[in-house]
């Protein structure tokens, strides 16, 4: 049988891999973010984590819901929309192909058409790749990596969560679930982008609805937090529709969960939006998920 033994919220901005380039002015501003996405690696590692599950919401689809079910994925990525951040970044990481099945074959249960792809051309975006590289950089873990649909419902966002939650249990592995996305999503018009645009937020609303959003979870408050979230993602501008984010509850209990929220970083702006790396604890109560709910 398997286990969930880690579930978190975290960030994947390309800005990120600047922390690790000499003389970069966002060394420092980056530097909280990139330690608690490394000891999160570190956290996963300790309690023998086999596979990572990405939700990543940068692997943005058209067409229904896809998941990387590549044996390995290697590759040298370079961001089409920041190469100057995200360049010639090298990766090579086992895959998961059962896991990436069993998703696909459980979401078909509740009348999701789900693929698992087996194709080596088929890279990794980098909604995956940048938590990775701080979290699992020599491919001790193997990933599956999950897409988001444009054209989808919070409905059945959440049918897909619980459904991989059904999938890692029938797996035998001990999975890692990161929601891989921003908190809000508005970004800078391009005419703004000079260079404090990395370091400062849009809208002072967004900011303030991100920063409620974490005294929530910080307080346990996750059924408050639910009954927002369709209003929050679309008034904030949710990344991908916070499908990432909708996803992980539904896996986590959606509102039955009431295990502790680690904030490990402060929150940041990105680009204009809202960014942090945050655990979601799992001695809490979870039970019920899925379509066996009470």
């Amino acid at each position: 049988m398997g286990e969930l033994v880690l579930a978190a919220k975290v960030s994947h901005v390309p800005s990120l891999m600047l922390s690790e380039t000499t003389g970069s002015p966002l060394r420092s501003a980056r530097e909280g973010a990139v330690k608690s996405l490394r000891e999160l690696g570190r956290r996963a590692r300790e309690r023998g984590v086999s596979t990572f599950v990405v939700f990543d919401t940068h692997w943005l689809s058209n067409f229904g819901y896809h998941v990387n079910g590549n044996a390995r994925h290697c590759g040298t990525f370079t961001s089409h929309e920041a190469p100057q951040m995200v360049q010639d970044l090298a990766y090579d990481l086992p895959g998961d192909t059962a896991l990436a099945d069993a998703i696909a074959e459980e979401a078909a249960v509740d009348g999701l058409n789900v693929l698992a792809h087996k194709v080596a051309s088929l890279g990794l975006e980098y909604g995956t790749i940048v938590p990775m590289h701080f979290m699992n950089s020599d491919g001790w873990a193997r990933v599956v990596s999950v897409a988001t649909p444009l054209f989808t419902s919070l409905e059945e966002s959440r049918l897909l969560g619980e459904a991989t939650y059904r999938a890692i249990v029938r797996s035998g592995e001990r999975v890692a679930l990161l929601a891989s996305g921003s908190l809000s999503h508005r970004l800078w018009p391009n005419r703004k982008l000079g260079p404090e645009a990395w370091t400062s937020i849009t809208s002072e609303f967004n900011r303030q609805v991100d920063l409620r959003v974490l005294e929530l979870w910080q307080q346990r408050r996750y059924r408050e937090f639910i009954g927002m979230l369709p209003d929050y993602a679309v008034k904030c501008n949710g990344e991908g529709g916070m499908a990432d984010t909708i996803m992980l509850f539904a896996a986590l209990g959606w509102d039955r969960f009431d295990g502790e929220a680690e904030q490990l970083c402060d929150y940041f702006p990105s680009s204009g939006s809202g960014q942090v790396n945050v655990e979601f604890h799992l001695g809490g109560r979870a039970a019920g998920r899925g379509r066996d709910a009470a």
